[in-house]
């Protein structure tokens, strides 16, 4: 019998490993249990799998069709968080899209950096319905930091 030098604790002589600290006898590292990677972006275990399947439709309608997209959502959604989700999301984009149209006051720059917001907000929007198609309630990467509409 040898003693766990670490938790003092009686072990056989052939065990590798304490089985209550974990210390190695042979030099090597303890094994180490998987550490599940968790996305804090990621709010698609929080809604109920049959809402997401009933609901995909209405959700990717504020990515389809804008300002009216989020009212047919809005209108059709059933006291569905998972849609909700998405036309919060959608908001984000719309109205970074819309304050953006403020530089047109400014000549060429201000078209220029119009245009790439737009660009930027069409490719977000696109995301956005990825998303939805694959019932994930993810938070859009651009707008996902803006702290209105949570």
């Amino acid at each position: 019998m040898k003693v766990c030098p670490n938790c003092q604790t009686q072990l056989d002589d052939n065990v590798a490993f304490c089985p209550t600290c974990g210390m190695s006898f042979t030099g090597a590292p303890a094994p180490q249990a998987p550490v599940a990677v968790v996305d804090p972006t990621d709010h698609t275990a929080e809604y109920d799998a049959k809402d997401i399947s009933d609901n995909k439709v209405i959700a990717m309608m504020p990515y389809l069709l804008d300002f009216i997209g989020v009212i047919i959502a809005l209108l059709a959604i059933n006291n569905s968080p998972f849609v909700s989700f998405h036309v919060k999301q959608a908001m984000k984009i719309m109205v970074c899209s819309y304050i953006s149209v403020i530089l047109v006051i400014i000549p060429f720059l201000g078209w220029a950096v119009m245009g790439i917001v737009f660009a930027i907000a069409f490719v977000l929007r696109i995301i956005g319905f990825i998303y939805v198609c694959k019932g994930k309630a993810k938070e859009i990467p651009i707008v996902s930091s803006l702290g209105f509409l949570k």
